[in-house]
């Protein structure tokens, strides 16, 4: 029987634990799959006790995290730490060091992923990535090698939990943007800091490495159009309703003969579609392939043990793939490294959509032909239309638009107009439209 496979583990905390878990627990089915035994014989934590009493003498633990990925007997390095500065210099490290590594930190990827894949391929070792986008559901996988006889057209993706949870409470509770917030962090699913997760950092990552693998583009984060969920108002969620649409935060990537599309915001999608009714912290990935047309992800982004079974996964094909000749690898990105493609990412300006639009307006005659007036000489065109009878005593009334695909240049030059009708009070709402499919 071969000897087992060393890993070295950095972090045990929520998804280190998982792994250490679901590793032990799952120890005889993993090692009939795999061929061999996986087993972790490092772990580097800062807190040393309480990682100590995690590995209960299985396993020698450490503060320091470079003792791990410069010891020899490691086979694979599995980086759980996050952040964008040790873990890249040690992920580095271990692939100087001959090491393969496994990482579940998407805004290290997302940030250095073109460094750390090059490093990789100069040392013959495999970068191994599944946790760091959609937690437990295996959509790396899927990308880089269920769909691979695919050309990938597009793709639309509710790849943050904690946004996606405010957004379901203020639809089914009714609630403003502040008071699902603050049940979100009650929770535990929101940060104290919330940042990354509202304001669609944490989503732009994780669709820039999607991106990456469909299209065979380098990562290009500083290149991601994002737009957080902060702003949205509880009403526009309600009229969204009215109109038979809900509110998602989606990372959207598309393949279009001007360049690549890489955007994530807030985006009505009607209701009908499967991935509308993704609820709470869960995820969900709609694919569509010229060849099988679309395809849907579902399945939990976050957490302990799911996140520890994609960390696994790769483990796995790690110790399979360990003795075989690096050029029958699947390559990092899917696509082979000098084939890679430099087609541009689209500013958002150059960006096609459909939109929907709330004005607020003084009920006055005339108003509604000033405005699609404007609308039309910016070439964008009307689908449907609502306006909502001004309150008891209130001279302001709320027309709702939504528009026929146009370019987003269109739209901003069209609301800046409409935005110094004498009509018009305070700023124009916008927020984009994707159908994600036919029927």
């Amino acid at each position: 029987m071969m000897k087992p496979i060393q890993v070295g583990l950095l972090g045990i905390g929520t998804v280190g634990r998982g792994t250490f878990e679901v590793l032990a627990r799952n120890q005889e089915e993993i090692m009939r799959r795999a061929g061999r035994g996986i087993v972790i014989t490092m772990v580097a934590d800062k807190e040393v006790d309480k990682a100590r009493a995690l590995v209960n003498g299985t396993a020698t633990v450490t503060a320091d995290a470079f003792e791990v990925v410069k010891n020899p007997d490691i086979d694979i390095v599995v980086e759980l730490i996050g952040g964008t500065t040790v873990a890249r210099q040690l992920i580095l490290e271990a692939i100087a060091n001959g090491k393969h590594v496994v990482t579940a930190n998407k805004a290290l990827l997302a940030r250095h992923g073109n460094e750390i894949f090059a490093a990789a391929q100069r040392h013959n070792v495999m970068v191994a990535f599944e946790a760091a986008v959609a937690g437990g559901i295996p959509i790396i996988k899927a990308l880089r090698e269920g769909l691979t006889a695919n050309r990938i057209e597009w793709i639309a993706g509710i790849i943050n939990g904690t946004s996606n949870f405010i957004l379901s409470e203020m639809r089914s509770q009714g609630l403003s943007f502040e008071t699902a917030l603050k049940q979100a962090q009650e929770r535990g699913y929101a940060e104290a800091d919330p940042t990354y997760d509202i304001e669609g950092i944490d989503a732009a990552h994780k669709l820039t490495i999607i991106a990456a693998i469909s299209f065979g583009i380098p990562m290009r984060f500083e290149d991601a159009y994002t737009e957080g969920i902060s702003s949205l108002a509880a009403m526009d969620i309600r009229y969204a309703e009215e109109l038979g649409y809900r509110i998602k935060l989606l990372g959207i990537t598309k393949r279009t003969p001007k360049g690549i599309e890489l955007r994530v915001h807030p985006t009505l999608i009607p209701a009908r579609r499967l991935i509308a009714n993704v609820e709470g912290v869960m995820n969900a990935i709609l694919v569509h392939g010229d060849a099988v047309g679309d395809t849907l992800y579902y399945g939990a982004g976050a957490g302990s043990y799911p996140t520890a079974s994609s960390v696994i996964a790769d483990l796995v094909d790690i110790t399979r793939m360990h003795t075989a000749d690096p050029e029958h690898r699947v390559p990092h990105l899917a696509f082979q490294p000098d084939q890679l493609s430099s087609i541009p990412v689209l500013p958002i300006t150059e960006v096609e959509t459909a939109y929907y639009l709330r004005i607020q307006v003084l009920d006055r005659p005339g108003v509604l032909a000033d405005i699609t007036r404007i609308l039309a000489d910016n070439a964008i065109s009307i689908d449907a239309m609502m306006q909502k009878e001004p309150a008891a005593g209130k001279e302001q009334a709320d027309i709702i638009m939504l528009t026929h695909v146009t370019v987003e240049k269109n739209v901003d030059a069209a609301i800046a107009k409409i935005e110094k009708l004498p009509v018009v009070v305070g700023k124009v709402t916008r927020i984009r439209m994707e159908q994600l499919g036919t029927q």
